[in-house]
């Protein structure tokens, strides 16, 4: 028979804690092997009990959630986290999910996501509530720039021809340009990725499937 998935519930409430122990306690695959009412005590617990997976409340006294999973990463890598909270900001699901944690779960979901959350985490998948997935992503795209996206198309285009080994002036011909335009996009975005020689140049273009 294959192991159970050892859990560790961290909250503050008494009365979430005792809902999510009905929830998980009745699957025959998962066992709740200890609770703790603060960060502090969840870091202590894990590191005592090495447990599978911590269901972490994000907003706990004493110590954050997420400065708790900060700790348990170091202290007890085998560990999981699977965050647990009322918000779905971004700052919130971004700086736990940084800190270590595997997954993030809305205090009200539903208890088949519950179940799926701590299933996953404890796979060693990810696991996001779909009512967050959007913020993680919108933040994603503000907080990731692709330098790519700094080019114009005709940048893009320039530098392209620059990476398939064409010339100046073949990349004026082509694009109808003065050779002169050419070279000015040339060190335009050079400026823009920081990169310094041709070598550089295509290096990059490569790396982001600009060419083959």
């Amino acid at each position: 028979m294959r192991e159970k998935i050892r859990i560790l519930l961290a909250d503050d409430h008494a009365v979430v804690r005792q809902g999510f122990k009905m929830i998980l306690g009745s699957q025959p695959d998962l066992e709740i092997v200890g609770e703790a009412g603060n960060g502090r005590e969840a870091v202590e617990l894990a590191e005592r009990l090495q447990p599978d997976v911590v269901v972490m409340d994000v907003a706990m006294p004493e110590l954050n959630g997420i400065e708790a999973t900060r700790r348990l990463a170091a202290s007890a890598p085998r560990t999981r986290v699977l965050a647990l909270s009322m918000h779905k900001d971004s700052v919130y699901v971004r700086e736990i999910l940084r800190a270590g944690a595997r997954g993030y779960l809305l205090k009200d979901a539903l208890a088949a996501d519950l179940l799926s959350a701590v299933r996953a985490v404890a796979r060693g998948e990810g696991y996001l509530s779909p009512a967050v997935s959007d913020a993680v992503l919108n933040d994603y795209r503000r907080h990731v720039t692709d330098p790519v996206d700094l080019l114009t198309s005709r940048e893009r285009e320039v530098l392209q021809m620059i990476a398939e080994g064409k010339t100046n002036k073949e990349i004026a011909g082509v694009l109808n340009l003065s050779v002169y335009t050419v070279d000015a996009h040339r060190g335009r975005i050079m400026e823009k990725l920081n990169v310094h020689n041709v070598n550089e140049l295509v290096r990059f273009a490569v790396r982001h499937g600009l060419v083959d």
